[in-house]
């Protein structure tokens, strides 16, 4: 999960540190234009995840 949510988060522009912890079964991350917080559930969903908050 750590580094297929960490590909999938990094390859949008405007996305930065990024911290995903497998015991917490969640990520964060900062987001600065052009990425908008659809671009990232739809990266974490299109890598196989679900996004519940």
């Amino acid at each position: 999960m750590q580094r297929k949510v960490t590909n999938a988060l990094g390859r949008i522009d405007g996305v930065s540190d990024i911290d995903v912890s497998l015991d917490a079964a969640a990520a964060s991350f900062a987001l600065a234009a052009p990425a908008t917080r659809e671009h990232a559930v739809e990266a974490i969903e299109d890598a196989g995840y679900d996004v519940v908050a």
